[in-house]
């Protein structure tokens, strides 16, 4: 009677440990990062009462009798499955999807975590937003980001061509030239809220929400209220204040937002501030992405409403135009927002005026303006547009840069062109012109715009294509080039070859010849940060080039279950975890930016189990109570 009253007591208290762990993951089912346990429970010693024995001829054996004594939690063993991954859009918020960790330090002690909430602090570097820790690299560095660090510029050292010079062709033609990119018309995304104010805020406190405009990096916009109501003017002005790039305005008595930027790529996202004190909802501003749209544009599409506008022009802002009309003669003119007009059709108006041997029209077909010359055959046609410096509007121009859309020598001559660089990160229109010669082969010519440079290199020959269409070797062609009263410098034209399809052809079909990229580039400034999958900061700079500015340690162990947790979503080693692994990838990984792992608890089940333990908690406590009356009658007997 006294075993089973003590294990009864064993139980309860196996049982109550249990609960306790039960109630630990269901308390952190919303912790990020969180990995849940669970309980192993073992039997106590039994009491053996006969051994057994063996058979005999005459007599079968028997088996051992024994009574056990209770149960007892042997052991809470950590789950460390993958969490869900949720993504959250902020760039320094990281998830694994793996059996690594992030590192982190005190200061004093270096602690391990799956919990990626990270951020930047005053000083530029990572930490956890949550404690302040820093956050280290593979070498056990804490990982700090040169926000301020410009890029150089680089000069231009190589431009790199492809696409098809024709087999057969056939003209004479005009040449003309055409926008390389169709022009767009976009509205603005635009995100009304559905409550008027005035709104009540408790006096002290601060609610918050953040807005991310055109994919740029979330800004906070914070309101502290001082007792009286706030209007939704008052929250309005807050916005247009904190956050740059959205214009706040009420309508309606409701807040409503509208993006600077028109297009698919002008959007608002609002990401709420923690209950109960979210600006968002407060004001009924949705939390879905809003987007701007775009279509092709027409004749009578304001400038301002293309979807390449970065800045909307004012009146009097100016559009350079300049260019060699079809004898080689420099044009050098204007467009003057609100004085030529605003639209489409008069800035192709006032680019048909002038150029005298050529005729400048807008197709609404393909959405692209064209200059075409006046007669057939060889003509020197170049068109640049580009915003004067220090005006409030401005466009990118470069995104629709004039190329040679009909080649205006026939069968003789293909041209193209492509912005280089020099070494001060000034770009220039270096122009080819591809000429058949003689013999069936072809030579190409790179020429400047005249007053921009010089090119001292005359016609280089040697594409000579075999009966596949192909260059049968690798073909390199150096080119000197001058820019302004900078030092010459050497270009290298890669045109492809070794009988392989990339690089320039020389097939059947129309001309596509491409000069499709090159090396150089301009100053950049920092515009953006993200983090990729091998877990390296990359910043992303104005001038189009990108940088890997610090990277993240990702930590492995042998025996991941070993390790010691000790509070807010941190572990340390143990002697059974063995020690952290960086940098060799086993199993580690990869880092997912903009996002956070949730816990891997899953709530149904934890509350399956808490059924489990409450059923035989009651049990054992019944068996006590039986105990206790059979004790009682048995005190009577006496």
């Amino acid at each position: 009677m006294t075993r089973a009253l003590l294990a009864a007591v064993g139980g309860l208290r196996a049982h109550q440990q249990w609960m306790d762990v039960i109630g630990d993951n269901l308390a952190n089912a919303n912790t990020n990062g969180f990995k849940g346990s669970r309980a192993l429970f073992a039997t106590i010693l039994s009491q053996t009462f006969t051994f057994g024995s063996p058979p005999t001829n005459a007599l079968g054996g028997t088996n051992p009798s024994q009574i056990g004594l209770g149960t007892q939690l042997s052991r809470v063993d950590r789950d460390m499955r993958q969490g869900s991954i949720s993504f959250t859009g902020r760039p320094f918020d990281l998830a694994l999807a793996g059996a690594g960790f992030f590192a982190v330090t005190d200061g004093v002690t270096q602690l391990y975590t799956r919990n990626g909430s990270f951020g930047l602090d005053a000083n530029s570097n990572v930490v956890d937003v949550r404690t302040g820790y820093r956050v280290l690299d593979d070498n056990g560095q804490p990982v700090t980001i040169d926000t301020q660090a410009t890029i150089e510029p680089q000069a231009t050292s190589e431009v790199v061509f492809s696409g098809n010079l024709p087999a057969e062709v056939g003209g004479p033609l005009p040449e003309q030239l055409a926008t390389g990119a169709a022009l767009e018309s976009g509205t603005a995304a635009q995100l009304t809220g559905s409550v008027a104010g005035p709104y009540t805020i408790p006096a002290g406190q601060t609610f918050e929400m953040e807005l991310s405009i055109s994919a740029g990096s979330p800004r906070t916009v914070q309101i502290t209220s001082t007792g009286a109501p706030i209007t939704a003017q008052q929250i309005a002005d807050e916005i247009e204040a904190q956050v740059p790039g959205v214009s706040a305005a009420v309508v309606g008595g409701a807040l409503q937002l509208t993006t600077d930027k028109v297009g698919k790529a002008a959007t608002i996202l609002v990401i709420p501030g923690d209950a109960p004190q979210d600006l968002a909802a407060l004001a009924g501003l949705s939390t879905n992405l809003v987007k701007g749209t775009q279509a092709s544009a027409n004749g009578s599409t304001d400038l301002n409403a293309l979807v390449i506008n970065n800045a909307d022009y004012q009146a009097g802002d100016q559009i350079r135009i300049t260019g060699t009309d079809s004898a080689g003669n420099p044009i050098d003119g204007s467009f003057t927002y609100g004085t030529d007009g605003t639209t489409v059709a008069d800035l192709v108006a006032r680019i048909n005026s002038l150029f005298p041997d050529a005729t400048a029209s807008f197709d609404p077909g393909s959405g692209k303006i064209q200059l075409e010359a006046d007669e057939p055959g060889e003509a020197s046609l170049s068109l640049v547009l580009m915003d004067e410096e220090g005006q409030t509007g401005a466009s990118n121009w470069a995104f629709t840069a004039f190329n040679v859309a009909s080649e205006g020598t026939g069968p003789d001559t293909v041209t193209t062109s492509i912005q280089v660089y020099d070494s001060l990160g000034i770009p220039h229109l270096l122009n080819f012109q591809f000429e058949r010669l003689p013999a069936g082969d072809w030579g190409v010519t790179a020429s400047l715009p005249d007053g921009d440079g010089t090119v001292f290199t005359g016609q280089l020959e040697g594409l000579n294509f075999n009966s596949q269409g192909e260059l049968p070797g690798q073909l390199n062609l150096p080119v000197q080039v001058q820019f302004g009263s900078l030092p010459p410098a050497e270009l290298t034209l890669r045109l492809g070859g070794n009988a392989q399809f990339a690089g320039v052809t020389q097939y059947g079909g129309a001309t596509s010849l491409l000069a499709e990229g090159q090396d150089g580039y301009g100053a950049g400034e920092l515009a953006n940060l993200n983090v990729n999958e091998l877990g390296q900061i990359i910043g992303v700079y104005s001038n189009g080039q990108d940088r890997v500015l610090g990277e993240f340690g990702i930590a492995t162990f042998a025996n991941e279950r070993g390790l010691v947790e000790v509070g807010n979503s941190y572990f340390t080693e143990s002697q059974n975890s063995g020690q952290a692994r960086f940098g060799d990838g086993s199993g580690a990984g990869d880092v997912l930016g903009g996002a956070l792992e949730a816990s891997n608890v899953d709530s149904a089940e934890e509350f399956v189990r808490l059924i489990l333990a409450q059923r035989g908690f009651q049990a054992n406590a019944r068996l006590i109570n039986i105990q206790d009356r059979m004790l009682e009658e048995a005190n009577n007997i006496v």
